[in-house]
């Protein structure tokens, strides 16, 4: 949920509630006040009523007007209890309807006689104001949430505006391109200081990766240069005779340390080189030859191993560098021929979505949470731990997605593209 939705329903909110509370407000003290008005009415007639006892020593006739009446009842004078007042029901005589009513009810003595005077007077007229006052307050509510909403909307969009745009910048900013943050003016202390410190941190971030990028090239550089003439040396030592059996093994074991850390530096290279966007040269390739010539290279290793291969291959292309087509599937027939039993299997099955590779191996699977986690390897393994790392690195750059799971004795990885 955006933020602008997010403030927007709880502003409504808010709005709403304490609007309908301060109508309901609204309404309750608007009765009232005419409710006391009625009141102040009916006294006011009550005094009448006494003024002309108090002259005429009798009462008045009884009146049965249009919106008021009053009445006349011959009590005991224990049956006198003072004022009251009582919401009642009027009827209209002239209307023939029974209309909501306010009555007075007090008591008078003439003559010795006690009196219960009953003075009523239509609250139709009153309930009718209330009724429209409490229908233009709920249309002035309905009205300032319409305006507060539309307000909010476009308001609050125009003033995300910047964000937005910075965030659009950001998304677009790449560390290999040249493309600089740009950001717009903005009056807001917030977004102001959101600019510098986005132009801050590109700015870091770009330095950190030239950086990085430098001393990735020169470590490359200076250890291949050793490595080369170690190499070199070696081959020429081990051309030469004299040597006892025990130094030969020491040789040959200093050998096979330089290539393999060789390969090793070639291979954090390659995962540097990946990560930091440095390999171009993207174009369209043919899954399904590369497939079949992959496996002629691989067909005496895979031979000596007795590993039987099936395939199911659909035509299907990709766009994405060669060289790193070449070695993602070097990576995977590689791992599936080094981590397979005598004898085995390998099946290789390419669709227009996917490929998978299933082979069979180790009875137990592997640990899915470290699976692609570079030097992430076997006890009995003899690799780096680095191949499944760069093939998940590789699929990642374009957009693949790479998981591993273990089925009916299958060790399976699949590509979907």
């Amino acid at each position: 949920m955006k933020l602008s939705s997010k403030y927007n329903r709880v502003n409504i909110l808010v709005s709403l509630l304490v609007l309908l509370s301060t109508g309901v407000i609204y309404y309750v003290v608007i009765h009232f006040i005419l409710t006391e008005k009625l009141d102040r009415d009916l006294r006011i007639e009550e005094e009448e009523i006494r003024a002309y006892v108090e002259k005429y020593h009798k009462l008045p006739l009884p009146g049965d007007f249009h919106d008021q009446k009053v009445s006349y009842r011959k009590v005991s004078p224990s049956d006198t209890a003072g004022r009251s007042y009582n919401n009642t029901i009027y009827l209209n005589e002239k209307e023939h309807e029974k209309e909501p009513g306010r009555s007075l009810t007090t008591f008078m003595t003439v003559k010795n006689e006690v009196f219960e005077v009953t003075v009523a007077k239509s609250r139709l007229e009153a309930e009718g104001l209330v009724r429209i006052i409490f229908i233009i307050s709920l249309l002035i509510i309905i009205l300032l949430l319409l305006t507060l909403f539309i307000v909010n909307r476009f308001l609050l969009k125009s003033l995300w505006q910047p964000f937005y745009h910075i965030l659009d910048q950001m998304k677009a900013f790449n560390l290999t391109g040249k493309n600089e943050v740009k950001v717009e003016h903005s009056k807001i202390d917030e977004f102001v200081e959101l600019n510098q410190a986005v132009l801050l941190m590109s700015q870091r971030v770009k330095e950190d990766y030239k950086e990085l990028k430098s001393f990735t090239d020169n470590a490359a550089h200076e250890m291949m240069t050793p490595l080369a003439v170690i190499n070199s040396k070696l081959d020429t030592l081990l051309q030469t005779e004299g040597f006892t059996d025990h130094q030969g093994e020491l040789i040959e074991d200093i050998y096979l340390a330089v290539g393999r850390l060789t390969r090793l530096n070639q291979s954090l290279l390659l995962l540097a080189k990946i990560e930091n966007n440095m390999i171009k040269n993207e174009e369209l390739i043919a899954l399904k030859p590369l497939i079949e010539q992959k496996l002629r290279q691989f067909q005496e290793l895979l031979q000596s191993a007795e590993i039987s291969v099936k395939t199911i291959l659909e035509d299907k292309e990709v766009s994405m560098s060669k060289y790193l087509a070449d070695i993602l599937l070097n990576n995977l027939i590689s791992n599936a021929i080094r981590h397979n039993i005598k004898p085995g299997r390998l099946e290789i099955q390419l669709t227009d979505h996917q490929l998978i590779f299933r082979n069979t191996g180790a009875n137990l699977p592997l640990d899915g949470g470290r699976t692609f986690e570079r030097f992430n390897k076997t006890a009995a393994s003899e690799g780096m731990g680095l191949g499944l790392a760069i093939s998940r690195q590789i699929c990642n750059h374009y957009g693949f997605t790479m998981s591993y799971t273990y089925e009916a004795d299958f060790h399976i990885f699949l590509i979907h593209f």
